[in-house]
Order: structure tokens, then C-alpha cells, then sequence
């Protein structure tokens, strides 16, 4: 039986039996579906997909003579998994040709100046001062805004350390801590334009190269049609 095809070339369908009892073997087998249900069936078909990008990526290792790293499967942040779809996501962290590919196919990806500023435009918030202030009965940590307007006012106007008097408030204002500069975007926005890079690209390479068998939403069955459909 064969799983799909890549330029042509059948793969073979125990590749995703080996996968799928895999996944029924390991640690989270208490949370899929329950065999032959409609769920069950479209993690055979997610699982198929899986396989398949992991195939493509290792042909196209082979072609470009890609040095592919460890075997050690990778770990996704939440935000990356999400960027990158489930599909792609299950492939680059078991695949260490999926990574390859990705390393060679973003390598020269990067965000664009306009890209940068308008995240700041969208990101930076004004910067919040903290005023450590000293109050006959103790001591806080204050945002300035948050004090009388009078109290702050004489606040900014007197050396540190020296005791104001404003109408019925009196506080002496003993040091400011700055915030801290945000942290260049680039390197956050140079990876979700990699991701976004890398799925473009790997649609367009599916959508060429790999063809899935239609029903492999019914796993273990040897009646699979001849007929096939693009992925």
C-alpha cells in the first residue's frame, strides 16, 4: 500500500502505520481519539502530512547536499508551533532534515526596516518612571502619576533626599528608576518572517512534488483507491 507520492515515486504506507502505532504507544496515547472514530481518521491524515513534509525535506536535503544536524528532536515555542501550523510544526521538531531545509531556505531572510518601525510604532509605550519616596510614616515605590499633582511637582523641583511640604502631603523624593530600553524587535521579527517564508515556500513545494493516497482516513485498510488528489 502506499502512502502518497514524491515526484512519482510511492512511498510506502508503513511508514504511517509505524507512526500512528507510535503515537498510540507513547505518553500522550490517553488523549487521541478512539480507534475508527472521525477524529481517529483525521489523525491518520494529519500523521500522512506529517510524513510526507518529512519526506520532501529529506529529498530536498539530499538534492541541495545539505548538512543535516542531530537526529535529537527540537522543541517549539507555542508562538512558533501556531506560525508554523501543526503540520509543519510535528515535522521540524522530528525531523532533522525539515530543519536543514528550513536553515537553507530562510537563511537570508530578514525583516525590513519599515517592518521594524512599524512594530515599534506598534509596541513602544511611554516610559513609566518609579519614584522610591520617603513619607513621614515610610517609604513606597510610586508611579509618579499616581501622586498628587502638587506633591510630584515639588517632588521634581527639590534635590534628592530633601523633604517638600505640598498643601497636606510632605515626602521627600530619595532616587528614579528608569525603565529599561525595550529590546530590539529584530531578532523576534527576523523569526516569524523565517516561518512565514519557510510555510510559503513549503506549500508551493507540496502543492509540486507530493501527492497524498485518497482514504487514508481509514487506517489498516487494504482496500485503499487508485484515484490520488494534490496536497
Amino acid at each position: 500500500m502506499t502512502l502518497g507520492l514524491l515526484d512519482g515515486r510511492p512511498l510506502p504506507r508503513t511508514a504511517l502505520d509505524h507512526r500512528l502505532a507510535a503515537l498510540r504507544n507513547g505518553p500522550r496515547a490517553s488523549a487521541l481519539p478512539q480507534p475508527g472514530s472521525s477524529e481517529d481518521r483525521q489523525l491518520a491524515r494529519w500523521a500522512a502530512q506529517v510524513l510526507l513534509t518529512e519526506a520532501l525535506c529529506e529529498a530536498v536535503a539530499a538534492e541541495r547536499s545539505l548538512p543535516v544536524g542531530s537526529s535529537t528532536p527540537a522543541r517549539l515555542d507555542q508562538q512558533a508551533a501556531v506560525e508554523l501550523g501543526s503540520v509543519t510544526a510535528a515535522a521540524y521538531e522530528g525531523s532533522a532534515a525539515v530543519r536543514a531545509v528550513y536553515d537553507a531556505v530562510t537563511a537570508a531572510i530578514e525583516p525590513s526596516p519599515a517592518d521594524v518601525a512599524h512594530y515599534r510604532t506598534m509596541t513602544t509605550r511611554p516610559p513609566v518612571e518609579h519614584w522610591h519616596v520617603v513619607l513621614p510614616d515610610g517609604e513606597l515605590e510610586a508611579d509618579p502619576t499616581t501622586l498628587p499633582t502638587a506633591l510630584a511637582e515639588a517632588l521634581c523641583t527639590a534635590p534628592p533626599g530633601e523633604w517638600v511640604t505640598a498643601g497636606p502631603w510632605t515626602a521627600a523624593l530619595l532616587a528614579v528608576t528608569k525603565p529599561p530600553e525595550p529590546p530590539d524587535p529584530t531578532p523576534s521579527l527576523r523569526d516569524a518572517a523565517r516561518r512565514a517564508a519557510f510555510v510559503r515556500w513549503l506549500d508551493h513545494e507540496r502543492a509540486r512534488r507530493l501527492t497524498l493516497v485518497e482514504g487514508l482516513e481509514h487506517p489498516g485498510d487494504p482496500a485503499q483507491p487508485d484515484n490520488h488528489h494534490r496536497h
